[in-house]
């Protein structure tokens, strides 16, 4: 009832003007229409004066007034324009209401959506790419990511730009695969990162990117039963002791969530695998030494290592650690190795180990292409997510460094989807990550199936930095969560309704108007959120109501679904090979 007079309120000025404007349209066809109705019967070109006094004597007399002795021809004439005028502006109003004004109330309109319109984020991809500068057309995926077409009939295609930042909250089969990663992988016009549970966006993209760059596949726990085409070094990343830090960090991150991560055993786990990882790389040694050196807490090599390198404050703490208490040293070193437990399979160590006869995955020359990285886990026991999450850090941070060595942003974006990131893909700084990636070239899409789900992995305070630093957030079906749907009610905020009311008594039937606030959207709404309707939150604007845009709907969906279809028979074929090889 509300929305209904809401729509009223905008109606009733736009009314007004389509009487004047509509009145003075007919008053034109009407004109011509009778002129030419004379016209074609021989009465001659014989227009009367185009005049109010004209109009007045139409609407009294008739055609008669205006064309004495052709009254019939020039009614006939009148008649058929007017039937035309009547039609254009039907169509045009028409045309005009379903692109301009036919939004719900209270949410965003093409015009506060504007930044994100094609001809807005194709002007801004000049500035931000210098390689488009020149380009007269750019193409809308050279220009940025596709987001959904706003929520009005006929509504425009939003994308967000080279320089935003996006975080995207919704429950499973709500379309964050099939419209939000599908679309992200297969649109950008640069390098692309995926990570994921499943292998059905890999599935839907790998043929597509296979005709850009080169698709690179790290599958150590087969969700795709890929062959190993590929290894990383992840020890390359402890090159220094604040490298080294972030190795150990992964791990750790992986095991437990943010609350766990204080406690004296977890710090002084990370502070031993700092040390190993660090020895390793200073020394030659692989992941595989770094296991046997945690099994047997008396081998001096790591600490023989740190000192030859001059790292002696390190190997100092080092030796302190191995040199103490046995029961504390027993427990730091059984949570270290708790903490990389997933490298004593050797089906996932394989995949971090060198190995001459097969191609090494270098970040810093994948940021550069077009190629495509699939870094693929399961989440739960056994999970490889704390390799996952080194992997896709040092692709991020190879991107940054590529920037700052390109004078500040990469020209071709680097387009990292973190799907399922809180289960396969614990980046423990990520947040703070958020606020200098956009301006580097670096576009990150974190996808997460609640709030609270972020919330355990980043804590509140790093989910409200991440929350607070996406420039585009994209609140899709299925927001279960009654704290988190309240507080998006109360950011899309109120609006003013209009209520009548009637009264009776003794003088008779009264009726008062009265207009108040309500919420455009309470939180029993927010949760009702239709499967392929999403909030889209953009910094500087209202709240957008917006349809996402599924990957089969688009123009070309049959042959990326027959590619689709092939790969998923590949993957069966292959699992079935694998079974029969057991």
């Amino acid at each position: 009832m509300n929305e209904s007079r809401g729509q009223a309120g905008i109606a009733a000025p736009l009314a007004i003007l389509g009487v004047i404007f509509g009145g003075g349209a007919l008053y034109v066809g009407a004109w011509i229409g009778g002129t030419l109705g004379v016209l074609l019967v021989g009465g001659g070109w014989a227009p009367p004066a185009f005049t109010v006094k004209s109009l007045f004597d139409l609407v009294g007399g008739g055609p008669a007034r205006l064309w004495p002795g052709h009254e019939t021809a020039a009614a006939v004439g009148m008649s058929v324009l007017l039937v035309l005028v009547l039609a254009l502006v039907g169509v045009v109003g028409w045309v005009v209401w379903r692109r301009y004004f036919s939004h719900r109330p209270g949410f965003a309109s093409v015009r506060d959506m504007a930044a994100l319109t094609p001809k807005a984020v194709a002007a801004r991809a000049r500035q931000l790419r210098p390689s488009l500068a020149e380009v007269e057309h750019i193409a809308p995926d050279d220009a940025g990511l596709l987001v959904g077409d706003l929520d009005s009939a006929g509504g425009p295609e939003l994308r967000s730009s080279w320089e935003d930042v996006g975080l995207a909250v919704m429950a499973p089969r709500a379309g964050k695969s099939t419209a939000l990663a599908v679309q992200a992988v297969i649109r950008s016009p640069g390098a692309v990162l995926l990570t994921s549970n499943k292998p059905d966006v890999y599935a839907t993209t790998k043929a597509k990117r296979a005709e850009v760059g080169k698709p690179w596949t790290f599958d150590p726990q087969g969700i795709a039963y890929s062959d190993r085409e590929m290894w990383v070094d992840l020890l390359a990343l402890a090159g220094t002791v604040e490298g080294a830090g972030r190795l150990a960090g992964h791990f750790i991150a992986a095991t437990v969530d943010e609350r766990n991560r204080g406690d004296f055993w977890m710090n002084a786990a990370r502070n031993l695998l700092t040390a190993l990882f660090h020895a390793a790389a200073l020394s030659g040694a692989s992941l595989a030494d770094v296991l046997a050196w945690l099994s047997t807490p008396a081998d001096r090599s790591p600490v023989s290592a740190l000192k030859a390198a001059g790292k002696t404050a390190l190997a100092q703490q080092l030796a302190s650690t191995v040199a103490g208490a046995q029961d504390t040293r027993d427990g730091i070193y059984e949570t270290a190795r708790q903490c990389v437990a997933c490298l004593l399979d050797p089906a996932i160590l394989e995949w971090v180990t060198p190995d001459p006869d097969t191609p090494q995955f270098r970040p810093e020359t994948f940021v550069r292409g077009r190629d495509t990285l699939y870094l693929l886990s399961k989440d739960g026991g056994g999970s490889a997510a704390g390799v996952i999450a080194a992997v896709a850090d040092s692709v991020l941070r190879a991107g940054m460094s590529a920037a700052e060595q390109a004078g500040g942003r990469l020209d071709a974006p680097l387009v990292a989807v973190l799907d399922e990131a809180a289960n396969v893909c614990r980046i423990e700084d990520l947040p703070s990550l958020y606020s200098h990636l956009g301006s580097r070239g670096v576009n990150l899409l974190t996808i997460l199936q609640s709030y609270r789900q972020g919330v355990r992995v980043w804590g509140e305070a790093g989910m409200d930095a991440m929350w607070s630093a996406a420039t585009v957030k994209v609140l899709g079906a299925g927001l279960d969560d009654p704290d988190f749907a309240e507080d998006i009610s109360r950011l899309i905020g109120d609006h003013k309704v209009t209520e009548s009311s009637i009264s009776h008594g003794s003088g008779g039937r009264s009726v008062s108007v009265s207009r108040r606030k309500e919420r455009i959207m309470d939180a029993a709404q927010v949760r009702a959120l239709p499967k392929g309707r999403a909030l889209l939150l953009v910094t500087g604007a209202r709240v957008a109501l917006v349809r996402l845009r599924p990957w089969y709907l688009d123009p070309g969906a049959a042959e990326l679904s027959a590619a689709t279809k092939a790969e998923v028979q590949a993957i069966t074929d292959r699992a079935a090979q694998k079974a029969m090889a057991l």
